[in-house]
């Protein structure tokens, strides 16, 4: 039996942690799809959900003869934190000159930066696809500074010329050094490099099935890291903690080359073709559309002229064939690639996701309980259940009504992680949020 990595219960080390609190009055959407609960309640105690459902009589709690404190939420909205199947928190190419000439100890201040601006935005945990080690991970665990909880890969591996080789044709590089060598040519490079990831603390494995937009020596039509290494790293992660396997794959063939080498997860999968979503339908393999970044066409003065041109073509192929995925029912997980796109504004992502077919209570689900599961953590987070950890927002819409006011940071009023808040900008709570080591 495979052993499968779960974040410990956020519990910041300074002031105010969690508490034994009941919410009431507020609407709840649960993240599991059903119908909302009116003049619902929570009670929170150590960081866990112990009650969730309709309002109880006056005075009733989980542990009689308790008294916990009572919030009121009437005329809110609560649901599950949300999370984002795809970041670069060390990651920022809008500008790449001047990503080029930040200090190594820079990236990691921004970073930080990047991570508690997620968190402010409602994202309460976040799949890392590259370029992030284990110490931000576990200073976030530690309490050295507010962000996300984070599932990390560390480095995402390529072939040489492939998506993460940023070597240019004169040898000079486009993008930092990765924590991890992610090239892999041959069968011992992938075995090697496995080995050192899962050894470095990572959760997840991404490889690179395609080229991509963002590097310089290749197209998304590209193969790159062919099936035959991803059986490979499939079988290498099952001898170990069964760490899945997500891949970078827009164009139609490295799709399917991904789908039947076994990764749990397609990433972007912008130039996905009808064979392609029958295989992930009978696979049951997730899909990560990274709307924000697909259907986001940057500023042609601020990246590269070839990232430019090839955002635009993909950008429209993506709007169109992924839109046909979504209501083809593949499984959707919502995940922003932000680092590609801006940090801070995650929940714009599950606004794309309604642009492009899904009603706002899918687009919810997918930002929640499927991202839990894609994730393997959905026996923690994702949806407000009995005994899960309390993660959650508060807002002061209807986002089934409108989910676009979602998508502006500062509507989300409210952010509680593990039971402890960390956001309150109206002061419904009473309290001061935590605060981080750091400030």
């Amino acid at each position: 039996m495979t052993t499968t990595y779960v974040p410990t219960a956020y519990v910041p080390t300074t002031n105010n942690g969690s508490e034994h609190i009941v919410l009431h009055g507020a609407t709840l959407i649960d993240g599991n799809g059903g119908d909302p609960v009116r003049n619902a309640e929570i009670e929170i105690k150590d960081g866990r959900i112990v009650y969730v459902g309709a309002k109880r009589a006056e005075g009733a709690t989980s542990a009689p003869g308790e008294n916990p404190r009572l919030v009121d939420l009437g005329g809110k909205t609560v649901m599950p934190g949300f999370i984002d199947s795809h970041v670069h928190f060390g990651l920022s190419i809008e500008n790449q000159e001047a990503n080029l000439a930040r200090f190594g100890s820079e990236r990691i201040v921004r970073s930080a930066v990047n991570a508690r601006n997620t968190l402010m935005a409602g994202v309460t945990t976040v799949r890392d696809l590259g370029g992030t080690d284990r110490g931000v991970r576990d200073s976030i665990q530690q309490g050295l500074f507010l962000g996300p909880r984070i599932h990390l890969a560390i480095t995402p591996l390529s072939p040489t010329g492939g998506h993460t080789d940023f070597t240019m044709p004169n040898g000079m590089s486009t993008m930092p050094a990765m924590p991890i060598d992610p090239i892999i040519d041959t069968d011992d490079d992938v075995r090697r490099t496995i080995r050192t990831l899962v050894r470095s603390g990572a959760d997840v494995i991404k490889v690179c099935t395609t080229g991509g937009v963002s590097s310089p020596s290749d197209t998304p039509d590209d193969i790159g890291v062919p099936e035959e290494h991803v059986r490979l790293i499939v079988a290498e992660t099952a001898k170990r903690s069964g760490q899945p396997v997500a891949a970078h794959a827009q164009g139609a063939e490295g799709i399917k080359a991904a789908i039947r080498g076994g990764v749990r997860s397609v990433e972007h999968g912008y130039g996905i073709d009808d064979e392609g979503i029958d295989l992930m339908l009978e696979h049951g393999t997730f899909l990560v559309p990274t709307l924000s970044s697909a259907l986001r066409v940057p500023d042609p003065k601020n990246v590269p002229g070839y990232l430019y041109e090839k955002k635009v073509k993909w950008s429209a192929i993506a709007r169109e064939r992924v839109a046909v995925a979504m209501e083809a029912g593949v499984r959707v997980a919502l995940g922003t690639d932000a680092g590609v796109c801006p940090h801070g504004v995650n929940l714009r992502e599950e606004v794309h996701a309604v642009e492009l077919g899904f009603s706002p209570m899918q687009a919810i689900v997918a930002g929640t309980k499927n991202a839990a599961e894609l994730l393997r953590l959905d026996a923690e987070v994702g949806t407000l259940e009995e005994g899960k950890l309390a993660d959650l927002v508060v807002v002061d819409f209807d986002p089934l009504a409108d989910i676009k006011p979602l998508a502006e940071p500062d509507n989300v009023k409210a952010v509680l992680q593990g039971g402890s808040l960390v956001k309150d900008s109206e002061g419904w709570f009473g309290v001061t949020p935590v605060r981080s080591a750091l400030g």
